[in-house]
């Protein structure tokens, strides 16, 4: 399925006033059609028939596919900072906050059936995707590393943490390992590699170095 888009049509179309909640519904359509089949298996159709609202209504939020697709990951990676930011709040220490955040993410995987898995990951394997959505995509990648690297920098500081190696490298790892687990995960259809990814690197790998 594709995106097919008269721009004769658009053009020609007068320009309605915006109404927030309908562009939020169609980005929250958008992350679930681009989870669930790709950025090119998801059609337009598709997103309409998911909030009900008309192709010429679509048009008047976003002008193409390519400009969706960025908005839509953009929504997706506020989405993951909102959850980083609750998870972070109230938590004991920095390290406990970084492991409510990634097991609300496992809770969702399971609560999706493990389908989807992390939209990021998922659409930076469509190695055709345009210029557009790909600087999108890092921007998203930029703001979790940047999350994740300030929770590991803190939980260095309270001493729970390894500080002989970068907070950012550690974040990466943490990252590269995580995406990978979430693709064993939707083949197995388990959280098991989660799990373990976590267990290995934030209760050994992680841990302060004796002496």
């Amino acid at each position: 399925m594709t995106f097919i888009y008269d721009r004769s049509y658009i053009r020609a179309m007068p320009r309605q006033r915006q109404n927030p909640d309908t562009r939020d519904r169609l980005l929250e359509a958008g992350v679930a059609a681009f989870l669930e089949n790709g950025y090119h298996g998801a059609g337009l159709k598709e997103v309409l028939d998911r909030v009900q609202v008309p192709k010429g209504s679509f048009y008047n939020y976003f002008k193409s596919k390519e400009e969706f697709g960025a908005a839509t990951i953009r929504h997706y990676a506020n989405s993951l900072s909102q959850k980083m930011a609750g998870a972070m709040a109230g938590a004991r220490d920095p390290l406990s906050g970084l492991r409510r955040f990634f097991h609300r993410l496992m809770a969702d995987f399971e609560a999706a059936d493990y389908v989807g898995g992390c939209l990021v990951a998922n659409l930076g394997g469509e190695v055709e995707l345009n210029q557009t959505c790909r600087l999108a995509l890092a921007e998203a990648l930029y703001d979790w590393r940047a999350g994740v690297t300030q929770a590991l920098r803190q939980a260095q500081e309270q001493g729970q943490v390894r500080n002989d190696i970068a907070a950012e490298e550690l974040a990466d790892v943490l990252i590269n390992t995580w995406e990978g687990a979430v693709i064993r995960m939707k083949i197995e259809r388990s959280l098991a590699p989660l799990r373990q990814c976590l267990h290995r690197l934030l209760d050994d790998y992680f841990q302060p170095v004796a002496g």
